[in-house]
């Protein structure tokens, strides 16, 4: 029974909303040393390279398989399941015109909502922070492109 949540782009840019992630209702924060959190949140934000590295060549298929089941059941059975989700931002967060990893709810109409939690400074910094490093990665890409 635990929820964790992880918000923003991919790698050591994503945002681990430990505050909000709990075991049984019991806030993380609670029930670990801050020093082993820390070590939890450093691992979440390398564990793609480390699957990858662990499988040699490929790279991690298993997870975004997943998720993608776990999407397209909850739009074609209307579900409105909270699910992290890359979508289009129109101003949640204080975000516009980008991509971004988010809780949002999902029915037969795709998004329907993202889910904006209250974040602390703390939170928001980490948010804005991985929002820029979102918005690099697509300015070297259409630099990319446009070459």
């Amino acid at each position: 029974n635990i929820h964790c949540y992880v918000m923003g782009g991919h790698g050591d840019s994503m945002v681990p909303l430990t505050r909000h992630s709990n075991v049984a209702g019991v806030p993380l924060n609670e029930m670990l040393p801050a020093e082993r959190l820390d070590a939890i949140v450093e691992r979440t934000r390398k564990g793609g390279g480390e699957i990858v590295s662990l499988l040699k060549k490929g790279s991690a298929y298993y997870a975004p398989a997943a998720a993608i089941t776990q999407m397209v059941d909850a739009i074609l059975k209307d579900k409105h399941l909270i699910v992290p989700a890359a979508v289009y931002m129109q101003g949640e967060y204080g975000l516009d015109g980008i991509f971004f990893g988010v809780p949002a709810q999902l029915g037969r109409k795709g998004v329907e909502k993202v889910i904006e939690y209250n974040l602390d400074q703390v939170e928001r910094a980490a948010l804005e922070q991985s929002a820029e490093a979102v918005k690099e990665s697509i300015a070297t890409m259409e630099s990319l492109l446009d070459s």
